[in-house]
This record gives structure tokens, sequence and C-alpha cells, in this order.
């Protein structure tokens, strides 16, 4: 294979550049090689804030009490002081289904395909941090539970065992998958595609269908814990990829499925080292695949949490009790985690490759109450998993929405150092854009965090939404606050603005209020700010903001879908007209050009094309406010010769298509009378250029577009 050639914009190749030689790492000439790391990607399953050493385990620790038992993960911790903690990292869901769609997609809950407990629907047929990379000339992979397959996913048997399957429906089956993992930008899969396989980790004990690329591999995996299983097959992977291809960079999607559902001990004692020789090493050979896969299923525990005993009654002068077994199998699952993060740095550093590696590790969901073992309930208070929050899964509460997150790349990301800015999952797209020297795509939700995890540059603020429903209540726990405790779920919706978190819980309405709370002076949210009468803009900046911001999704109703978005102002200050944004090139999705150095600027009365001396490939932007003369729907209509979206607020009223239609792109929203600020972006890549605009009332009569229609963004009274 040719060596890839990658041209990075100026602005990541002087963030990365200038974090290299800040860090006294590299020489100049080595910075400016523009050569984008490997990237590797760990997402644990039901992991809570609260369960990682440095996070909370630590301080817990910390607190030399017998009566407040606490299990450690040094590897893990490593990684957080060769690297960064992002302390305020939200998931995009509460649950595991949606929130890994987020991450894949850049998109929070408000735009997703996927949402609520929608567990195996297909992953929309977009961009996702494979297909990113993938046009950046990287190798990509994907390990673990995938979950996001398609397919017959709203009558799905999946409890039911496939061993009587023929393989001839089994390719049936995988025929069906229309958002398999390699037709969404990975090369390369390996693990469970459905999300029920995802709750047992023996495969072939438990009857699951573990899948490499288009076929069942099942049958020669005796006795493989499936943390062993992903974590050895990744390793063959990135070592022969990294062997083969020295000059092409690789993104691995390294999925586990613990400590979810069922707690599962494994089966033997992880090796000792880790890396090209040690750790867990992939044999290869049927029924003995890993040289983990000896000693007895579900038979091997930790021995410091064998034989761990705490002050139950906290009285020192009675003997200790053992800890329950369910609460040693949890903590032994998250030990096993740190074992497999720490084998697989390890093998980073035998192929010389860990200086040109970024490492994100992090979870999708707080922790949950579940075990799935007829024994023992298990609940996350033991360990207190939910760290300083309240919240568990399925909760909106912190606790079930922030994630552990570590980021670690030598050399590039200071060491030692908390972000404490607000973030989430659907930021890594465009922030994996930005380090592959790609533009920033239109279509993500997210910002790149390059700025903030190498301290160089502006650090663009990002957006914090999320939205879910689910039955049930939230669990009435004694560390919860009265408020939160048996708390009815339903419709849940959060929004992080000017500093505070808003949260809603059963929501009925538009019109429901916010909880309002500091969640950096009170991470459990026990006092509700929302009364406070220097707040009182704020509950209503938030209403609107919750309605500015999303599409509604017909599979997922939400009781506020035909509210009426509010205008961002009555009485704009500015001149007459929209805008206009000149860019040359060509890009391989349509990029945010608010990133972007345009080439000429200017005004216009109206959205028209600037003119231009020839034709080429190039993108425009514009931008400014619209009048809306009365409450309604309106249809926005786009005919274009190449793509185009268009946004209200920051909703997409038409989205980039992968095929541009004959027709006109229309979509609709429903808008109060007002002033409300509008971009379209349009791009050319061949061809004639051609855009024309026009807007429509819900009586079909078309809008004037003239001076008194549009008005540039400049200040508002």
């Amino acid at each position: 294979m040719k060596p890839i050639k990658f041209v990075l914009n100026k602005s990541t190749r002087r963030i990365l550049a200038g974090a290299l030689l800040a860090c006294g790492v590299l020489t100049c000439s080595a910075a400016q090689t523009n050569a984008p790391p490997n990237i590797i990607l760990i997402l644990c399953d039901d992991l809570g804030y609260g369960d990682v050493g440095v996070f909370y385990q630590n301080q817990r620790a910390a607190l030399h009490d017998r009566s407040v038992p606490y299990f450690s993960t040094p590897n893990i911790d490593t990684l957080a002081q060769q690297g960064v903690m992002l302390t305020q990292h939200y998931s995009g869901a509460p649950v595991c289904a949606p929130s890994r769609a987020s991450l894949l997609s850049g998109l929070t809950q408000g735009n997703c395909n996927v949402r609520d407990n929608q567990f195996d629907k297909a992953l929309a047929d977009s961009h996702t941090l494979g297909t990113v990379l993938k046009k950046a000339g990287y190798a990509t992979a994907a390990f673990g539970k995938w979950g996001l397959q398609g397919g017959d996913w709203k009558n799905k048997d999946d409890d039911k065992p496939n061993i009587n399957e023929s393989a001839e429906q089994k390719a049936a089956r995988y025929q069906s998958w229309e958002a398999f993992p390699t037709l969404r930008g990975f090369d390369f899969f390996y693990g469970y595609v459905r999300h029920i396989d995802g709750h047992f980790h023996y495969p072939k004990e438990n009857q699951r269908e573990v899948w490499e690329n288009d076929r069942v591999v099942t049958a020669d995996l005796d006795k493989c814990y499936t943390d062993d299983l992903w974590t050895a097959r990744a390793k063959k992977w990135i070592t022969e990829q990294t062997k083969a291809h020295p000059n092409q960079p690789f993104f691995a999607y390294l999925a586990y499925d613990t400590p979810h559902a069922v707690l599962q001990n494994p089966p033997c004692a992880y090796p000792q080292g880790g890396g090209l020789t040690g750790g867990v090493q992939w044999l290869g050979e049927p029924h003995h695949m890993l040289n983990t896969a000896q000693g007895t299923m579900d038979g091997y525990m930790f021995p410091d949490y064998e034989k761990g005993t705490w002050d139950d009654d906290h009285n020192p002068a009675t003997p200790e009790a053992p800890w329950p077994d369910v609460q040693k199998r949890y903590a032994n699952d998250v030990r096993r985690i740190d074992f497999c993060v720490g084998d697989v740095m390890r093998l980073l550093k035998d192929l010389k490759i860990d200086n040109n590696t970024l490492v994100i590790f992090t979870s999708d969901n707080g922790p949950s109450v579940e075990s799935y073992l007829a024994k023992e309930p298990f609940t996350p208070t033991f360990f207190r998993g939910y760290g300083p929050f309240d919240g568990i899964k399925r909760d909106t509460w912190e606790g079930g929405m922030r994630e552990p997150t570590i980021a670690s790349w030598p050399g590039v990301i200071p060491a030692g150092k908390m972000i404490n800015q607000p973030c989430g999952q659907w930021d890594w797209l465009n922030t994996f854009a930005e380090i592959a020297g790609l533009p920033m795509l239109a279509a993500s939700d997210g910002v790149s965090l390059l700025p903030s995890l190498t301290g160089r540059g502006k650090q663009q603020p990002g957006t914090i939404y999320i939205e879910y429903f689910v039955g049930g209540l939230t669990p009435d726990f004694a560390d919860f606050s009265p408020a939160h405790r048996g708390r009815k779920r339903g419709q849940m919706q959060n929004i992080y603005l000017n500093g505070y978190m808003g949260v809603r819980y059963d929501v009925k309405s538009a019109d429901d209020d916010f909880e309002i709370y500091n969640v950096t002076k009170d991470p459990q949210q026990t006092l509700n700010l929302a009364k406070t009468p220097e707040l009182a803009s704020l509950q209503a900046a938030m209403k609107a903001r919750v309605l500015q911001l999303r599409k509604s999704n017909a599979s997922a109703p939400r009781p506020y879908d035909n509210a009426m978005v509010p205008p961002a102002t009555s009485d704009p200050v500015g001149q007459p007209g929209v805008s206009w944004a000149w860019f040359d090139g060509d890009w391989p999705w349509m990029p945010d050009f608010r990133t972007l150095t345009p080439a000429r600027s200017g005004y216009s009365p109206t959205i028209a094309l600037p003119s231009q001396s020839d034709v080429r490939p190039f993108g425009v932007s514009f931008a400014g406010y619209f009048h809306i003369p009365a409450d309604g729907e309106y249809t926005f209509s786009v005919d274009a010769g190449g793509p185009a979206m268009l946004f209200v607020h920051d909703i997409r009223v038409i989205d980039e298509s992968p095929n541009v239609p004959e027709g006109p792109l229309q979509g609709g929203v429903r808008l109060k009378a007002g002033w409300h600020p509008l971009r379209l972006y349009y791009r050319q890549p061949s061809g004639k250029p051609r855009l024309e605009f026009q807007v429509k009332a819900s009586d079909g009569m078309l809008l004037p577009l003239n001076v008194s229609t549009f008005c540039r963004f400049e200040s508002q009274k």
C-alpha cells in the first residue's frame, strides 16, 4: 500500500505543532510532519462515574474507613495520569443503544435516529466515526458490542438461542442487517451484533453469536470470556495492521459488554505482563482460541476481592462481614476491564506507537441494578458506582449521564490535567475529523474538543442536550436526595445552559418548568434554583432552547414535538439582508463553514448566489435573521445544483442527503412569529451552480423574500 498523504487544515496544524513543541517531546521538524495519530476508543457497558479509581473509588480508599468498601483500577488510573480526565463528559442517553448511536454518529438525542429503548434498530446511513476516519485514510475496526444493526428490530426473537439455525438462515439474517458495522464505516468487525447477546459473557456456553465479519464463529470459542476475547482479537488486528501498513493510521473501536448484565467471573487469572508477549493472547486454535480459555467457566475471582470484608455494622469491635458475592463479582468484572486496558497500553509501547496513539476511555451510561443472578440482587450502593451524584442507568440525573472519561495522547495532550468543561459523546466525531485533518461536519451536533485536550487554541462551547423516555422510578437509595428518590421517570429532558443544568422528569408539555441546578457547586443536584428570581429568565431560555435544537422522530414521540419554536428576538438590530461567505474547495461532506476561513464574503438583500468568475468546486454559507409574520407551520424549500443544509436556530430543517434529489429539498418547522436565526449551507462539487430559496406558509402562500424579510447578525436590543 502506498503511504497515505494527509493535509491538515491550518488551525489543526497550529494546535498540534504547538502542543508537541510546548511539551518538549518532539523537535520542530517532527511536529510539522502532519501525521495524524492512531485512535483507540474504549467503551465500557454500564460502568459508572464512581466505578473508576481516579474518579471516585480512590476517594473512598483515602477515607481509611472499613465501613466504606472500595476497589481499584490501577491501569485506568495510569492512563488518566498520562492524559486528561474529562470530569463533565455526558453520554448521549442513559441506556446503551441510543448512547452508542449518539457516540458513533456525532448527534445528540435531539437528532439521532436511535432513541429511547430502540435496541437493534439500524444506525442511520450517514456519517459515523468509522466513515469519517476511513475518508481520512484510516484502517478501521470494531470489536465487541454493536446492537445497532437493524433488520426486524421491532419484532425480534433475540432471547432465543440460535443453535438450530442453519447456515442459510444465518446468512439471510446477516443480509437483513442494513447497518452491520462493515456498512457503517468499519473495515473489520469481530463481536456481538445483537443487543441481547451482550448480556452474556461466555458466547459458546451461553449460546450467543460472535460474528467475524459475515460469519458466526462461536463454535470455536470454548471458555472465552468476552473481555479477554475482544481484547485479544483487537490486539491481533492492531499488531497486524501496524506491521503490514506502518504508514497508515488505524482506528479501533473496542466496545466491552461488561460490567453489564450477567455478572460472570472470568475463567482464570489474567496473564502477567501484556502487549506482544504477555497478557491475553490470541492463539487461533479451535476450542482454545485464547491463552485464558482455561480453568472453570465463571470460576476466577481476583484475590483481593475474594477475601474482601467490611465493617457492615459500623462497630470495629465486631467481626467484619464478607463482601456480598454479587459485589465481589462486580468489582472483579471492573478489574478485568482494567487488566485489558493495561494490556492494550503495553501493546502500544511494544509496537513503538504509544506516542502517536490517542486513547479514549469512557462508558455508555451510569451503573445499573442488574446482575441476572438468581442468588442475589445487585445495587450500585455498595461501592457507590454513581459517585458523588444521584441517578443510575435510565436516569437523566448526573449519575445516569456523567461518564468517567479519559483521553491520552503522549506529547500532545498534557499529562495529569482535568478538563471541567461540559462536553459529550457527540463531540468526538468532529474532534476526530479535526485531528485527521478533515473539515468538521455541519451534520454533527458536536464541536471539536482538540483545543481543550491540548490546551492550545480556542475551545468552542458545545451543546449539552438529552432526551429519553422509560417507565419506572429513580431508585429509593438512601444516598440520594429525598426529592429524587422514587421519582417517576417517563419523558425526561436535560439542557445545559449558561452554566446551569436544567432537568425535567415526567414531562407533560413544552410549558413544564425545568428544575435548575448548579452542578459544579452542587453535583448531587440537591438545591433546585428554579424559583430563584434572578434565574427567571433562564427558565424561559431553557424552554426555548430545547425547542430550537432538535427534530421530532415519529418512532419516539415527545409531548413537546408539536410546540411552536419561539423566535430568538422580536426586534433585532442590524442592517437588512444576509451575510454570505464564499469558500474555495471540495469536501467529502458539508463542512461547518463557521470553522473555515472564507475566500471572500459580503452581504446581499436576500439569499442568492454571489457572482463568481468561473465554475469550480466551492461552498457558500448564508446567515441572518428571517422574519416569520405569524405563528404557524412553514415549509422551507431549497432547489440547488449540489448538496444543501438549512438550519433554523440549530434545527436541521433540511439535512444533507447522501444523494441529491432531482427536485427541491424541503423541510417543515412550526415557528412562532418573530425573527429566527437562519443558516443555509450550499456546496457545489461540480456542474452548474443553482440555488433557489422559498418559504411557504401553512396556507400554501409563498412568503416575500426581500429587505424586510432578512436582517444580518449584528447585535440585539
